[in-house]
């Protein structure tokens, strides 16, 4: 049995990362996807499918990845369900990304909201035999 999924679309907003109770990183954003037609009166159609990513590339998604940003995803698609507060039983269909590929750079030389301090700027590294603890 195959479930696979492959997206190219835009973010319709910033992804909201959250945290579980045992501190697993889970991130969700929509990503609309063009329809590869036109509407009748000449419209572009899109559909907005729900991405989950989860661990370091949930983390990896919400500080680099924002609204409007073309973006490609893999991943599954799953189906689950709950009862609403009416009692009602309730479908939700979303796609559950294990790839997700940054297809535009940062619009602005915007940078990401958790900036890491221990970057290198692109400077090579010194490696003479007088910084070398041992």
């Amino acid at each position: 049995m195959i479930n696979r999924s492959v997206l190219v679309g835009r973010l319709t907003k910033d992804p909201e990362l959250k945290y579980t109770p045992s501190g697993v990183a889970v991130a969700q954003f929509t990503l609309a996807v063009d329809r590869p037609y036109t509407s009748q009166s000449g419209e572009r159609e899109a559909d907005f499918i729900p991405v989950v990513v989860w661990r370091q590339l949930a983390e990896t998604c919400a500080n680099y990845l924002r609204k409007g940003r073309l973006t490609g995803v893999e991943g599954r698609i799953q189906v689950r369900s709950y009862e609403n507060n009416e009692g009602k039983r309730v479908y939700v269909t979303e796609v559950i990304a294990d790839n997700v590929r940054f297809l535009e750079g940062n619009r602005n030389n915007e940078q990401p909201k958790n900036q890491d301090p221990f970057q290198d700027d692109g400077k090579p590294i010194d490696y003479s035999d007088a910084n070398l603890p041992f």
